[in-house]
């Protein structure tokens, strides 16, 4: 199903009135065990679509949350084929939630972009988010995924001009994913009335529904952001909660429960979930 598995959930939403939540968190942080099983509770937690990471050992646009994850999951050995089987794995509970794979070229590179793509279309990932791919050097890449029907997603950013805009939003599928800081995840708040021109000038750029990222920490800010865009991403405070679990989870007396997480991402997804419908009242 891949691009139509995000289009669909987008027209859905957008039927409801509703902004999508979508949840960040990496793929192996800080085992596979632990990231299945929030994997699979995400959805029922309210998630709309999930960005599964791939850990690389020089995440240049992260922040430290989204760094040392990608630490310990290297630590733990995750490897690229386990990141496939962890979509195979929930695509075997779950057909209907889009799953965005999101990384750096270094690794998508050392398998090869037709083994890349065609590994995440049998596993049953439906979208692509390579962080450190101009859409220059990107037609290689995006062939292999347009012919097993993968969404290569790029991003925009405060800088991206009009003319760089025009060039990103080519071959561009599923969503535009929109940096609403300038700088890494994580660290700076989001704010939403000073981007809100900036969606607008992206959406109609695109054609395609908006993903805003970067700086949503709170239901407050996750609710902003869901009033002017199709989706806001959230990552670095699912992570967090997740870290807190990494650095209890061999004391079963003190384990916090990977509740916790899911618990954090239903009061966010509640939070976009409503956003629209509190004004409609």
């Amino acid at each position: 199903m891949s691009v139509a598995r995000i289009d669909r959930r987008f027209a859905d939403l957008k039927a409801q009135n509703k902004s999508a939540f979508i949840a960040y968190i990496m793929a192996g942080d800080p085992d596979l065990e632990t990231t299945f099983e929030i994997l699979k509770g995400l959805p029922a937690a309210g998630a709309d679509i999930i960005e599964l990471g791939f850990p690389f050992s020089d995440p240049m646009a992260e922040g430290p949350t989204i760094q040392r994850a990608a630490e310990r999951s290297l630590a733990a050995g995750t490897k690229l084929r386990d990141v496939f089987m962890l979509v195979k794995r929930f695509r075997e509970l779950d057909q209907d939630t889009p799953i965005i794979l999101m990384g750096y070229m270094n690794p998508v590179e050392f398998l090869g972009y037709e083994r890349f793509a065609q590994t995440a279309a049998e596993a049953g990932a439906d979208g692509l988010i390579v962080v450190d791919c101009p859409p220059e050097e990107a037609d290689a890449l995006t062939d292999a995924l347009d012919a097993n029907d993968i969404a290569l997603i790029r991003l925009a950013t405060p800088t991206t001009d009009a003319s760089r805009l025009r060039t990103i939003v080519k071959r561009t599928r599923g969503f535009i994913y929109y940096v609403s800081v300038a700088g890494v995840t994580g660290v700076k708040a989001v704010d939403a009335d000073a981007i809100a021109d900036q969606v607008v000038r992206v959406r109609e750029a695109a054609n395609l529904p908006v993903a805003v990222g970067f700086g949503i920490r709170t239901p407050e800010s996750a609710a902003s952001v869901a009033r002017i865009a199709d989706a806001a991403v959230v990552g670095s405070a699912l992570v967090d909660e997740i870290a807190a679990l990494a650095q209890t989870k061999n004391l079963p007396e003190n384990n916090p429960n990977r509740t916790n997480v899911l618990e954090k991402a239903a009061i966010l997804a509640n939070a976009v979930h409503s956003a629209r419908l509190a004004e409609q009242v």
